[in-house]
């Protein structure tokens, strides 16, 4: 399996969330502007969305979309994943208001947008990590241990903090719970960000 990635990218959820679940992969980085990946690929070839994550199980199947990949990954290891009958359903109500109200909302920080529209950005995110903030269940967001979703979220904090966004107190929290995690070290130690 050879899961894809860019430096620093939502990509980085799924990376350390793979090392947390135990499952062996390979990785291999893509350079998001000549579309080119380290060994030289097209990208589109691979994933003709051109963008990052995407997984290439051993099979050839093709898994794209940040949500569907933390799913995956989910569903390969309950260390990940929540238990319960609504527990996947719960899982995915997180995992796509990160994405939906969190993530894409970023947008202005990386299409070098006006200063208006990158301070709207901060308080919307702000308010949209308030509310993560308020539902916390533990020092994770369903409980004592890191579901795909705290994975995805600890990303988000990272862009909050690099570009300015207030990060309420309870998720500064969870991200100085998540950094040393040996997962998490791992993979940004692999992605040249330590």
């Amino acid at each position: 399996m050879k899961y894809y990635y860019f430096k620093g990218a939502c990509s980085l959820a799924g990376h350390a969330a793979l090392l947390e679940a135990g499952i062996p992969f390979e990785i291999e980085s893509v350079d998001l502007k000549t579309k080119l990946t380290e060994s030289g690929a097209d990208f589109f070839a691979i994933n003709p969305k051109g963008y990052v994550p995407a997984i290439v199980l051993d099979d050839g199947e093709l898994v794209t979309e940040n949500i569907a990949v933390l799913d995956w990954i989910a569903a390969q290891n309950p260390a990940v994943s929540l238990d319960g009958g609504m527990g996947r359903t719960r899982l995915l109500v997180a995992l796509a208001y990160i994405s939906t109200e969190v993530h894409k909302n970023f947008k202005p920080f990386f299409q070098n947008a006006d200063d208006s529209s990158k301070q709207k950005a901060r308080e919307f995110i702000s308010q949209r990590l308030q509310l993560l903030s308020d539902e916390l269940m533990g020092d994770f967001l369903f409980g004592d241990a890191p579901t795909v979703a705290d994975f995805y979220l600890f990303v988000m904090i990272l862009w909050a903090d690099k570009f300015g966004v207030i990060v309420p107190e309870p998720l500064v929290a969870l991200r100085h719970k998540m950094v040393p995690r040996p997962s998490v070290q791992a993979a940004l130690r692999a992605e040249g960000m330590i």
